[in-house]
């Protein structure tokens, strides 16, 4: 389910995965209650160390995204706790789309358009990681 991290991609392997995560789980990949791999399991299928995977689910369990059952594992939270952030999600997944809208009609295709929302996430990246 998950894919392999990319070390050169400059983003942080524990971001990328908590990514690949919050995805799974925006997508419906991932819902309530659902289980996560053990943390060795996590490491070894991704080639990570697991002390990556471990403050993944931390981060993610102090969000309110994981439940963490000492003894069972990590488990995606109930659509409870989550459901005010879905809500969010699916207002900005319609903000995205009518931006992108826009930017087609200004003549920009797809490729355009992708390359400049990800220029902008990385230095955006950039610009957080630098104020800690």
């Amino acid at each position: 389910m998950f894919r392999k991290p990319n070390p050169s991609s400059g983003v942080p392997i524990y971001v990328q995965l908590k990514e690949q995560i919050r995805h799974a789980i925006e997508t419906g990949a991932l819902s309530a209650g659902d289980q996560l791999p053990g943390i060795r399991g996590m490491a070894e299928t991704l080639v990570i160390n697991p002390n990556t995977v471990i403050k993944v689910y931390r981060e993610l369990e102090q969000e309110g995204v994981l439940e963490i059952r000492h003894g069972l594992g990590a488990f995606i939270a109930s659509r409870r706790r989550n459901r005010s952030k879905t809500e969010e999600l699916q207002d900005a997944q319609q903000s995205v789309r009518e931006f992108v809208e826009t930017l087609k009609k200004q003549g920009l295709d797809q490729g355009e358009i992708r390359r400049l929302f990800e220029a902008e996430l990385a230095t955006d990246f950039q610009r957080s990681f630098q104020r800690r």
